[in-house]
């Protein structure tokens, strides 16, 4: 299966491309948020290197959230454009799971975050079991607190993993103590080769009704429900 993945969930952004299983192109670009810019010359330039015409691809896979409202929507547009116009089937794939997934050398709780402002985060709980990626709790946009004080009563070491849980190391020492633990630099970077992996075996989704997992409302419909009803009637705020 030639598979092309893309993740541009956060401030990196990842490309990759991928035949039966090998890695053949891979970029990972950890600067400032320029995806609307570079997404498309880096898959373009991807292809060529790897010596495949687009038309060759069977499948793309995309991060499909929680992230960045608009890095999400860069990414899943674009996946989905690529699968609508050349044909291809379409996967999403939790972009916590493909942070996750980094931690490869652990029997701990894995524990991928993103900072959700004002002291709430994006997170989920996942575990290698048997060689496969599980995710054993469900990905939420929860309070920290909620969190570590959810973690501590599972009695488990846990390793925390991605960028942002930089920001937050000391509260999470402080709550959890010698039980937490925390990924290196490299393992905290999104790579779509692992997006890649997670994605070949998913059943495809239907390319019109696939959206986003933003996993909360967004500002414009948060705006709205502070003076309006938003009973009996389909969503106001288009997702993609």
């Amino acid at each position: 299966m030639k598979i092309l993945a893309m993740d541009t969930s956060n401030q990196a952004m990842s490309v990759a491309v991928m035949v039966d299983g090998q890695l053949l192109a891979e970029s990972t670009l950890n600067r400032k948020k320029t995806h609307s810019e570079q997404l498309l010359p880096t898959i373009d330039r991807l292809m060529t290197l790897s010596g495949l015409e687009p038309t060759a691809l069977d499948r793309v896979v995309v991060a499909d959230g929680p992230g960045s409202y608009t890095g999400l929507r860069i990414a899943v547009t674009t996946a989905k454009t690529l699968a609508d116009t050349l044909q291809l089937e379409l996967v999403g794939v939790s972009s916590l799971a493909v942070l996750a997934a980094g931690a490869v050398a652990t029997t701990n709780l894995i524990v991928p975050l993103m900072d959700a402002r004002r002291q709430n985060v994006f997170a989920g709980v996942y575990q290698w079991l048997n060689g496969e990626l599980v995710n054993v709790v469900a990905d939420r946009h929860l309070p920290l607190a909620q969190l570590l004080a959810e973690l501590r009563l599972l009695h488990q070491p846990s390793t925390f993993v991605g960028s942002d849980v930089a920001q937050f190391a000391d509260q999470i020492k402080a709550r959890l103590g010698a039980s937490a633990h925390f990924g290196d630099a490299m393992t905290n970077l999104p790579r779509a080769g692992r997006l890649a992996m997670l994605g070949a075996t998913k059943a495809p989704a239907d390319i019109t009704s696939f959206v986003p997992r933003y996993l909360r409302l967004t500002e414009a419909e948060t705006n709205w429900l502070k003076t309006h009803d938003d009973k009996g009637h389909a969503p106001y705020v288009q997702k993609v």
